[in-house]
């Protein structure tokens, strides 16, 4: 089962009680001054914090996240090029997956 669909069996979700924020990169995982992503302070102390931040990676953005972190370790040198370009197809493959379906 799904982490998303297992959210919306519980209680919090069908009384609609999640924040505004919940699930949108954007607002929960923003790059910094410096480009990489950081929680901020507010979502730090949220209770919903883990799972929001898991939903939001399991969707398409999330999954741009991950083909920023695979750039990132090729430009550093922690991976070679054949393994950035497979991971970036299985990257590409899931993100028209999500956009189809």
């Amino acid at each position: 089962m799904s982490l998303i669909r297992k959210l919306k069996m519980t209680k919090m979700v069908r009384n609609n009680k999640l924040p505004s924020c919940f699930s949108r990169l954007d607002t929960v995982f923003p790059k910094g001054k410096d480009g990489l992503r950081e929680a901020p302070e507010k979502c730090l102390l949220c209770f919903h914090k883990t799972e929001c931040l898991k939903v939001a990676l399991q969707a398409t953005d999330g999954l741009r996240v991950r083909e920023e972190l695979v750039d990132r370790a090729y430009a550093s040198g922690v991976m070679s090029f054949l393994e950035r370009w497979s991971q970036k197809k299985e990257l590409r493959r899931r993100i028209a997956a999500k956009t189809k379906g």
